[in-house]
């Protein structure tokens, strides 16, 4: 999806429906075309011919030549993808990047299996960042389909013989070699490794069954990662399942296109799937912005101590790069990360998944976040990359980060990860992260909080109070934090089992969603945690603003040329140990931007994140008893954790709107016959088009549109929250360049 700056809320085929309102912008399907056949993929042939270069290697080396590389196994070779069909055709204010959407629903291309490979399906989202730094949200289910083309299966037998004449200098009747001459080729003698490296290597038309990867896709204008996911998964489940689904499946597809609402602040949804309903809730006005991304993945991946690293690379805008072999795990870590940041942004290069092809962006002198798929067996040494004296790398599947060489510290680092511990604890999360608990304490912990989930008899575990240390005992770090909090007079709280896990008598469908509400919760508190810091340190930020302009014309005009902070007077007033982190925060992109924001806010309706973050210092200075200008380093902890909580689980428990059910739509006969296996070839003429909208959609979209003309003179200075910007159908606006 590139560029904005058409109408919002005139998407074709929409009627009068303002895109804008609506939950899902498209529905995308990717996959292989059969009239195309196989065709290498391009762009993985100038990522082998890019390789080659680096490593001093010629073209030939790469193959580049004949596109195909013989070395590698054609089930492990990349193929082209297509978006196969994408339901609205266009939206004329978000226009469908058919390029960008399939390289990211795909970024490997196609991926071939036969009956004795793993075929689970595998979900991921992505985030395609317009021009205007406006983003669009994708979220992704990857299954294998049957391949019934004779011609496709005939051509991965052809490149099968290919190989294995270039692999093994001997062409056979069949695509498997003799044993003899596996043997021959191989280092290893070892009959066992023969047969699996054969069976691994092989394809035989006659034999095997051949699959290939589809990806059923929906694009979002907000993060609902969770519900995305779910309703994607019940059309997977359709279309596996041995009985037809209750609807053919454009109805489900139509109805969260064009009937489906986003939720309004401050409210909760709920929409049906195919076979149950999906939830999906909001945040108000004066919460933090939405964030859908479960922070316990991220904390349980990387680790406490490794994150607030991490976070703190992102404050000062080094470079950081993401790795692992999931797309998901990189989506999942980049925007936690990112979301920690309130009330600031990111203001440079954000790209969580870089396709492979595109590795050579890493060499630009700029900060960026970035995340690279990682290949199964390549390590961090065969990477070579550039700028490493400022590059943040981050390895996220063996829990491992490398730092940058000079490298201040986050302000009562040691305070602020005792507090960030205790809330994990009381979530049953161990703060060094998952991949480094001791062996006994990962068993007992997935007994507690996994397995008796779908035991109704709780096992044989008592459901008394148990402490979080007493679950998680013989865990190094716990134990010094639970003698650290002793000697500070802390308790880690108690988990009640009977509550967590909830009672005897509940059925698993409930089970999951407490799971769901304290992912919710967690995820809240830990923002809190976060953003409670920044209040603390930037409780006076305003009085250094430095407002000169009498109007928005000439601060405009005159912006390059002006200091709108006294960073010298703010940095005198601080702790003393804040300063090293302080002095270089302040000379950063994202704070240059929030200043620029709370300066136009004299002129225009403040920012949404700064509205928000200017409200907690009002309330800071309410109960504080110091005066407002004397600093203090004294560590002071959030107290609205509670209250955060309770807001989310208020929305979850009680529905504020339900969406319009699926329904039977006007098709042709004989159209859309379910096939168990295979997703159907859908109706476009059904989903072209929505129905006519209420009048209500109709004045939002009208008062969007005005307001995109009120911001449209200063597009360049003030970056609107995503969540807003969204809604009203709004492009985002850049940001300054120039720090105060």
């Amino acid at each position: 999806m590139s560029g904005s700056g058409a109408t919002p809320g005139q998407g074709s085929g929409s009627g009068s429906s303002p895109a804008a309102c609506r939950f899902a912008h498209y529905f995308v399907l990717c996959g292989i075309d059969a009239d195309s056949g196989l065709e290498p993929d391009e762009l993985a042939v100038l990522y082998q011919w890019l390789e080659a270069d680096r490593h001093g290697k010629s073209q030939d080396a790469a193959n580049t030549t004949s596109g195909e590389n013989f070395d590698q196994s054609p089930l492990r070779r990349t193929f082209k993808s297509k978006v196969l069909a994408h339901y609205p055709q266009n939206i004329e204010w978000n226009p469908f990047d058919q390029d960008a959407v399939n390289m990211l629903c795909m970024p490997k291309g196609l991926s071939f299996r036969t009956q004795t490979d793993n075929k689970d399906p595998q979900f991921h989202s992505f985030i395609i960042t317009r021009e205007d730094g406006s983003r669009t949200y994708g979220f992704v289910l990857t299954f294998y389909e049957e391949v019934t083309s004779k011609q496709i299966c005939t051509a991965m037998q052809t490149l099968y013989q290919m190989h294995n004449a270039e692999h093994y200098s001997s062409v056979y009747a069949s695509s498997s070699c003799s044993m003899d001459s596996l043997a021959s080729s191989l280092d290893e003698g070892d009959t066992t490794s023969l047969l699996k490296l054969q069976r691994y290597n092989s394809y035989d038309i006659s034999r095997d069954t051949l699959y290939v990867s589809k990806s059923i896709c929906l694009i979002t204008p907000l993060p609902f990662m969770q519900a995305c996911k779910k309703f994607l998964i019940q059309l997977y489940k359709a279309v596996t399942s041995q009985q037809p689904p209750p609807l053919p499946l454009e109805s489900y597809i139509h109805n969260i296109l064009y009937e489906v609402p986003l939720p309004p602040p401050g409210r909760s949804l709920k929409f049906y799937g195919v076979y149950e309903p999906v939830v999906c809730q909001r945040p108000g006005p004066s919460e933090l912005p939405l964030s859908d991304y479960p922070l316990r993945e991220a904390f349980e991946l990387l680790g406490l101590e490794n994150l607030v690293q991490v976070f703190t690379c992102v404050l000062l805008e080094m470079q950081i790069l993401l790795y692992s072999q999931d797309y998901q795990r990189l989506m999942t870590v980049a925007e936690g990360i990112t979301t920690l940041l309130f009330p600031f942004q990111w203001q440079h290069v954000y790209v969580p998944i870089l396709p492979a092809s595109l590795l050579h962006f890493l060499d630009a002198p700029v900060p960026y976040l970035m995340g690279l798929q990682s290949k199964e067996g390549t390590d961090r040494s065969k990477l070579e990359l550039p700028q490493e004296a400022n590059l943040c790398f981050v390895d996220i599947d063996n829990h491992f980060i490398e730092l940058p060489e000079e490298f201040p510290q986050f302000p009562n680092k040691v305070d602020f990860i005792q507090e960030l511990s205790e809330v994990l604890l009381q979530f049953g999360i161990p703060p060094e992260g998952s991949l480094h608990c001791s062996e006994n304490t990962s068993k007992l912990k997935n007994l507690v909080l996994k397995d008796l989930v779908s035991d109704k008899k709780n096992g044989n575990v008592s459901t008394n109070n148990i402490t979080m240390y007493e679950l998680l005992k013989g865990n190094e770090t716990i134990a010094r934090l639970q003698a650290l909090a002793k000697r500070t007079g802390v308790a880690v709280e108690k988990m009640d089992l009977s509550a967590s896990l909830g009672e005897k008598d509940k059925d698993l469908k409930l089970q999951c969603e407490e799971a769901e509400l304290r992912d919710y919760q967690l995820n809240v508190q830990l923002r809190e945690v976060f953003a409670n810091r920044f209040t603390q340190m930037f409780a006076d930020y305003e009085a250094f603003v430095i407002q000169t302009a009498q109007d928005m014309e000439s601060w405009l005009t005159n912006r390059e040329q002006m200091q709108n902070f006294d960073k010298a007077s703010f940095l005198s007033d601080q702790p003393e140990p804040y300063l090293p982190f302080l002095s270089r925060f302040i000379e950063t992109q994202m704070f240059a931007t929030f200043i620029d924001n709370k300066i136009m806010s004299q002129w225009e309706e403040k920012d949404p994140l700064l509205r928000v973050f200017d409200s907690r210092i009002d309330k800071i200075r309410l109960y504080n008893v110091r005066a407002p200008t004397l600093r203090t380093s004294i560590y002071q902890k959030c107290n609205t954790l509670k209250e955060a909580a309770q807001s989310i689980e208020q929305r979850l428990m009680k529905m504020d709107h339900t969406a319009i059910h699926p329904h039977l739509l006007d098709m042709k006969i004989g159209q859309g016959k379910y096939e168990q296996g295979f997703f159907p070839k859908l109706q476009s003429d059904v989903l072209a088009t929505g129905p006519t909208n209420n009048n209500r959609w109709v004045n939002r979209s009208a008062t969007a549109q005005r307001r995109k003309e009120r911001l449209r003179q200063h597009s360049e200075h003030v970056g609107l929250d995503n969540d807003l910007r969204e809604v009203c159908g709004l492009p985002s606006l850049g940001a300054s360049k120039k720090a105060p």
